[in-house]
This record gives structure tokens, C-alpha cells and sequence, in this order.
């Protein structure tokens, strides 16, 4: 079945831009906190931000990267779905969406970890990702935010 979706007007690199969906998820599971709320992902490094309620220690940033390396070697597949807004999962917002956002949403689900509505390129499986390398930090405690830099090699 066809399905008319938003037109889209970037080219991700798949292998980072599926693991913005982990890092989104592993942020949301360890530090209760939403969605980036700014991501540049790039093939060569990319960085992603987070609204969080304190600055996290070095070991949270160390388990930030374990848990998404143990993510990425559990080959988890990455499927999509067409919903209709009215469909949309309970916890899967809309959000993000833009104003003139189609009524079929694409769903993409990685594994039983993180379903959220996109349209970009993604990897089959997390272990086509490659490794993930946090490459630094910063924390803006005025905003409260927590911006991660990091590349997949």
C-alpha cells in the first residue's frame, strides 16, 4: 500500500541517525527527561541536547556510552508502521510534528526500546551502526542542558 507522507528534505547518514533514536531513548530511561530538544547528527561527528535536572557525573556519561554500545551489539531490528495520528501508540507523541504533517504517520520501532514518528533513513538492525563513541560534553547550567557530542565509527 502507498502511503503519502511529508516530503522530506534531508539525507541522513542511517547508521547515525538511528542511533539518535537510542541516544534519545537511553536519555529518556536513565535521566527521565524528553526528547533532544536540538540534534545535529552528521556522518562525521554529531551532537544532540537535552533538558536535564542536574549535570550529569562521569560515570552517567560513561553509562550513557555502554548502554548504547550494548544497544547497538543486541542487533535490534529497526521496523516501520503507518498509523493515523488517531492511532498513534500510547507515549508516542505528535508533538514534533510539523503543522502540515500528513495524517499517516511512519512509526519507526527499534526493537522493543523506542518507537517514535519519523520519516528519515535508518539501519535494518543496531548492529549495522557501528560503535559509538562519545566524543564530549557540555553543561549549560543556566538552560539546564546537557549537549552530547559524538560520533559512530
Amino acid at each position: 500500500m502507498d502511503y503519502i507522507l511529508n516530503e522530506h528534505n534531508k539525507e541522513e547518514f542511517p547508521p547515525a541517525h538511528t542511533a539518535e533514536h537510542l541516544l534519545n531513548q537511553t536519555m529518556i530511561r536513565l535521566f527521565g527527561c524528553e526528547r533532544s530538544h536540538n540534534a545535529h547528527i552528521e556522518r562525521k561527528k554529531s551532537k544532540m541536547s537535552f533538558y536535564l535536572d542536574h549535570k550529569p557525573s562521569r560515570q552517567e556519561e560513561k553509562e550513557i556510552e555502554r548502554r548504547m554500545n550494548e544497544l547497538i551489539e543486541e542487533d535490534l531490528s529497526v521496523t516501520f508502521e503507518f498509523v493515523t495520528r488517531d492511532e498513534l501508540p500510547e507515549g508516542v507523541s505528535a508533538d514534533r510534528l510539523p503543522v502540515d504533517a500528513s495524517e499517516t504517520i511512519r512509526l519507526v520501532r527499534i526493537g522493543d526500546y523506542d518507537v517514535c514518528p519519523c520519516i528519515g533513513k535508518h539501519v535494518r538492525s543496531t548492529s549495522q551502526i557501528g560503535r559509538f563513541e562519545m566524543l564530549g560534553t557540555n553543561w549549560d547550567e543556566h538552560e539546564r542542558s546537557f549537549r552530547v557530542r559524538f560520533k559512530i565509527v
